[in-house]
């Protein structure tokens, strides 16, 4: 769902040094030269109901421009999937994107930012409400109904965004929607190993998404991401939702202690 921080966006000038404004916006040309020529050509792709590649070429583009050298380990599955992966932040999503085509479950108040919002309609994002909580079984059958409709969906069980060393308890009543699935698919775990930049890449404490923003579009240098797709399962021979969440939860820390080299929980 991504940081509980993320219903808004509140903007005001930076102090910083000029070499950060510089940086930044040749980022952000790096970013918007491409889409002016990769938008129309997955609009067209969209018209004719054809699968685009120029979605996931943008967002690789996206990833790399904001410092990115992904290294995947592990075959991840082409459609029908259900990807389970650990959150930190902004990143996550070029490069998980970039690598798979997939969807992500946001909480609504993204579909709303300026920019962001729309590109993230235009890469079938399914929005569920954070504060509708009295509608959980329409919010389930909506997102059961999506779901449906995506070769496959990237959830962020944790809810909020880590420092990439630990994993947060996962919230269990979106995997309602996998138990049963609403059509034949794996969940396939996936872990983002950002090794010792993982607390510096980090969304935390009470970081407004532009401050995050800013510091992402402005952090020098570039570095290495680990993208790890495990063992997926089929959520179908799993006994009810808290199944599901646990083992995939299992499976994530299993991977990220083998990672790190010290156990987590």
């Amino acid at each position: 769902l991504g940081p509980n921080r993320m219903s808004t966006i509140s903007i005001s000038l930076p102090k910083a040094e000029p070499q950060a404004y510089l940086l930044c916006a040749m980022r952000i040309i790096w970013i918007a030269l491409p889409l002016l020529f990769l938008l129309p050509l997955h609009l067209v792709w969209h018209l004719l109901k054809l699968p685009s590649p120029w979605a996931m070429l943008f967002l690789r583009i996206a990833a790399r421009a904001l410092g990115a050298r992904v290294k995947v380990h592990g075959t991840p599955l082409r459609r029908d999937v259900f990807f389970v992966a650990n959150h930190l932040s902004w990143h996550d999503i070029p490069i998980l994107a970039g690598i798979t085509g997939t969807a992500f479950v946001a909480q609504d108040g993204v579909r709303d930012w300026p920019i962001i919002g729309w590109l993230a309609t235009l890469n079938r994002t399914i929005f569920v409400s954070r504060t509708e909580k009295q509608n959980v079984a329409g919010q389930v059958a909506e997102l059961r109904e999506a779901i449906a409709e995506n070769w496959s969906v990237t959830l962020f069980p944790e809810g909020t965004t880590s420092d990439g060393r630990q994993l947060l308890p996962f919230k269990q009543s979106l995997f309602a929607t996998l138990a049963p699935p609403p059509k034949p698919m794996l969940i396939q775990p996936v872990l983002l190993d950002f090794g010792d930049a993982g607390p510096d890449i980090a969304w935390l404490g009470e970081e407004t998404g532009w401050e995050s923003a800013w510091r992402a579009f402005t952090r020098p240098g570039t570095y290495d991401v680990g993208v790890h797709f495990l063992e997926p399962f089929n959520p179908a021979e799993m006994a009810d939702r808290k199944v599901v969440c646990a083992l995939s939860r299992a499976r994530l820390a299993s991977a990220l202690s083998a990672t790190l080299g010290y156990t987590v929980t």
